[in-house]
């Protein structure tokens, strides 16, 4: 086989069937920086249920995040995912449905916090880090990986890393325990270009190292879906979603979308739909997320979405020029 071969048959176009391809659901991790991670258990058992009965790869519960830093009761029990908290949900987990959490670099006591795989009922570990934050985050997957886990490395905020900056963090990351490399779209600023540019940047550094790569986007420009598919097609393996595209601002790519996309016969798409019928329509009644001008505006403008979010929970929430000439200004 050619190069050129080898290449195509780890890509394809929208009608191909990839076995590799993974769905990872991180409906409460991401859905739980709206309410504090305050989630009752009864939602997340609906969730892991419907996930679970639906083929889904992987579920990500929440964060492995710092006592000392984040204040129990302040903050969920999802802020934390204690063991035993997470087997109230799902036991052994005897299932095909795997259990990831979240650990943000330099915001986890990793060490004392993240239990031994054979201890534990998760079966991977994503480090989040900012760019400044790698030699952390080096030391986070090398914890994970000699503990027994799955691990995973998401750079986040790439959009407003100079190119040189990150070449020379890919460099970095192309030698280190991590199992899959994130393309993160923290702003919701990318278009399906620039995934695509972006998909063989992160391709050709990791060229030869045994790496998978994965994609996260968020829906602020309702680009998460098209972005996911496009670097679907040019050999990304492992996609973020979410139930009813829940997550904070203008959510994630919705995983009911993803299940009507892919090819793959495990995916079962009923139990997600019967799973937004029963617990998330009413939770949207409490809980705002999805698509909003303001998350458009933050987007396009390649801005972090907490003005957004904040204007969103004001009394003016509606008031979009006031808002827009507002970013204008600082723009």
């Amino acid at each position: 086989m050619s190069e050129h071969e080898k290449d195509q048959s780890s890509k394809g176009t929208w009608l191909t069937y990839r076995p590799e391809i993974k769905i990872l659901d991180c409906t409460i991790r991401d859905g739980g920086l709206i309410n504090n991670h305050m989630f009752e258990d009864g939602f997340v058992k609906a969730i892991y249920e419907a996930l679970r009965d639906s083929g889904v790869d992987y579920m990500e519960m929440g964060y492995k995040g710092s006592k000392s830093i984040f204040v129990p009761g302040e903050h969920g029990t999802w802020k934390f995912c204690d063991e035993d908290v997470i087997r109230r949900i799902v036991g052994d987990n005897d299932s095909s449905l795997k259990i990831s959490v979240m650990a943000d670099a330099e915001r986890t006591d990793y060490h004392t916090d993240i239990l031994p795989k054979d201890r534990s009922v998760i079966d991977m570990i994503r480090v989040a880090t900012y760019i400044h934050q790698i030699p952390t985050a080096l030391d986070m997957l090398k914890d994970a990986k000699d503990k027994g886990y799955e691990t995973t490395l998401n750079l986040m905020a790439i959009s407003i890393i100079q190119d040189r900056e990150l070449d020379e963090a890919l460099e970095i990351l192309a030698d280190s325990p991590a199992d899959v490399i994130y393309i993160v779209d923290s702003f919701g600023f990318f278009y399906s270009e620039q995934i695509r540019d972006l998909v063989r940047v992160y391709s050709n550094a990791f060229e030869g190292k045994g790496k998978m790569l994965g994609i996260h986007a968020h829906n602020n420009q309702q680009l998460a879906y098209a972005n996911t598919i496009e670097s679907l097609i040019n050999g990304v393996n492992y996609l973020d979603s979410t139930i009813n595209g829940m997550g904070r601002g203008a959510g994630n790519c919705p995983t009911e979308l993803l299940l009507g996309f892919l090819k793959n016969p495990k995916y079962k798409m009923r139990p997600i739909l019967q799973c937004i019928q029963d617990v998330m329509l009413p939770l949207q009644k409490d809980m705002e997320w999805g698509y909003q001008l303001p998350y458009m505006f933050t987007g396009q403008m390649n801005l972090h979405p907490r003005e957004a979010i904040k204007m969103r929970a004001g009394d003016k929430k509606d008031d979009y020029v006031a808002f827009y000439d507002q970013l204008m200004d600082q723009y």
